[in-house]
């Protein structure tokens, strides 16, 4: 609107009222909403889009009285308006309509006094109680967006990005800025670009949250208000950096360049993977996959400790065999072919103590750091893919490699075999009557096993689960109510520990396993519930 009509203070703050919903057809007039706005299409737009509240929208109109009386027009000036929508620096009745258009379109819109000027009018030119007729064409609109919902940070987008992915937390991004005070001042600026961690944020707060709302190549100006800049206490000069005085505005030019993805291999976020090059598909390695790789293996200083691979010669091994450390394999398996990237593994999951390679002395507890590539591979065949014969034999080479594993103490990765055993021929719907006879006693021991690995390792949750499934096969099974029991004592559940054990010495009095736990168990009771009287002891 022409910068002489001033609005009463809060006029054209927009209700929340849909007006989007009414379908238009040229030459139709229909009302929008419940308060008399009434909206006339003289030309359809483009696409489906309509601006939404906070966008920057850029118009032309005409303005008359009903007796078609002009008081205004932005087309007579030669100059488009642009407004905020939404934000009470029109009338009512413009934001309300001008929220149902799209880009090229041209409307007659009708506002009643109610939603224009009211009893005051806007002298000398718009009289007390006014209808007024606006013709308006919606010539464009940027979308700004208030991306923290709290006023402390506007997003103008200027150059729409690529596609609709968005960096995340842990990903690696490169930006171009410049930072400015609201009177122009230059108190920042990276023409080249700088990359970051968006968990570790760059410049100020607002840079990390602006970015995770961006797509590649996206270019925006934000608003950012001094709780996402630096406060109350500003910022002194540093470097080439221009001093920001307290509680300052900055406008932010911000463009993304592109981003490196990062990928949590592990829960604990010990092995993370960043991608340098994407692969192609979106097949990847399984447990027990041949593989061939290209990799360089470094120390957080920059020196190397392993080389394996070149180009005519990739490095070929199978997952899950500790071939490689436990980080980088399971980082592996989680790569396309031709992938690159960059994996960080945390002693945890590389070594823990000193070792020395052809290259270098490995530090106890050092972070490694391995540039590597996935040549190729080949997924070991999945049970899908095999007949029901071969999967029991299958399972039954699993559950041998299980074996071997844990009777040397590699309790986590016999778990992995039995798992996979036990996966094979957990479905016998398609098994003959002798392959589920065959099969049976297979599920049984796999998870048994698997229990007792579980045990080791301290997950007794898991290893009371794989007991009760025993347990739904052989409900008379020793070994599985004394391991079962082992877990419920672990996680203090006393009363299920006791049942379990009255369980197995009624099915087998003498077993001295069950015998020795229930003594166990008594301690535990004891100790941990003075009061709890019932122990199998004492029955």
């Amino acid at each position: 609107m022409a910068d002489d009509f001033e609005l009463p203070q809060g006029a054209g703050m927009m209700e929340n009222e849909d007006f989007g919903d009414t379908v238009f057809k040229v030459g139709e007039e229909k009302e929008i909403g419940k308060q008399g706005l009434k909206k006339l299409l003289v030309k359809e737009g483009e696409g489906w889009e309509t601006p939404e509240t906070g966008d920057e929208v850029e118009v032309h109109y005409t303005g008359t009285l009903l007796d078609d009386t002009k008081f205004d027009s932005s087309r007579d000036r030669g100059t488009p308006f642009k407004f905020k929508l939404g934000q009470g620096q029109v009338i009512k009745g413009w934001d309300q309509g001008i929220a149902t258009m799209k880009k090229g379109e041209n409307a007659v819109f009708t506002i009643p006094p109610d939603l224009a000027y009211g009893e005051s009018g806007s002298p000398p030119t718009i009289p007390p109680n006014a209808t007024l007729k606006f013709d308006v064409e919606l010539l464009s609109w940027a979308s700004v967006k208030d991306i923290c919902k709290d006023g402390g940070i506007f997003k103008k987008i200027i150059k729409e990005g690529e596609k609709w992915e968005h960096p995340k937390e842990a990903d690696e991004v490169l930006v171009k800025y410049e930072a400015r005070l609201e009177d122009g001042t230059v108190v920042s600026k990276s023409e080249e670009g700088v990359e970051f961690y968006v968990k570790d944020g760059y410049f100020c707060p607002a840079f990390a949250i602006a970015v995770k709302t961006m797509k590649k190549d996206e270019k925006v100006l934000l608003t950012v208000k001094p709780q996402y800049g630096f406060g109350h206490q500003g910022r002194e000069a540093i470097g080439n950096d221009v001093a920001v005085p307290p509680n300052a505005t900055l406008m932010v030019d911000l463009e993304l360049v592109s981003w490196k993805v990062v990928d949590e291999v592990t829960d604990d976020k010990k092995v993370l993977k960043k991608i340098l090059k994407q692969g192609e598909g979106y097949e990847r390695p399984n447990d027990g996959a041949v593989v061939k790789v290209k990799y360089t293996g470094k120390l957080e200083d920059g020196s190397i400790f392993e080389q394996k691979g070149s180009d005519e010669e990739p490095f070929e091994f199978m997952t899950g065999e500790e071939q490689v450390v436990d980080g980088l394999d399971r980082a592996l398996m989680t790569m396309k072919k031709g992938e690159v990237a960059s994996v960080s593994v945390a002693a945890e999951y590389g070594y823990q103590t000193e070792i020395k390679t052809d290259l270098a002395v490995v530090p106890p507890k050092s972070t490694l750091i391995y540039e590597v590539e996935l040549v190729s591979f080949v997924k070991e065949k999945e049970s899908w893919d095999m007949n029901t014969a071969e999967k029991i034999e299958a399972a039954g080479k699993k559950k041998e490699e299980g074996n071997a594993l844990f009777k040397v103490g590699k309790y986590f990765r016999a778990s992995k075999k039995y798992e996979k055993a036990a996966k094979y021929i957990e479905y016998d719907t398609s098994f003959s009557e002798e392959e589920k006879k065959q099969s049976k006693p297979l599920k049984v021991t796999c998870n048994l096993n698997n229990a007792a690995c579980k045990l080791k390792l301290k997950d007794y949750t898991q290893a009371e689960k794989l007991c009760t499934k025993v347990l739904e096969i052989e409900s008379q099974n020793v070994k599985a109510l004394y391991r079962r029991a082992q877990a419920y004592i672990q996680t203090a559940d006393l009363e299920l520990a006791e049942m379990d054990i009255k369980k197995a010495l009624e099915i087998d009095p003498n077993n001295s396993s069950s015998t020795g736990l229930s003594k166990r168990n008594k301690r535990s009771t004891i100790r941990r519930q003075p009061n709890f009287m019932a122990t199998c002891l004492q029955e």
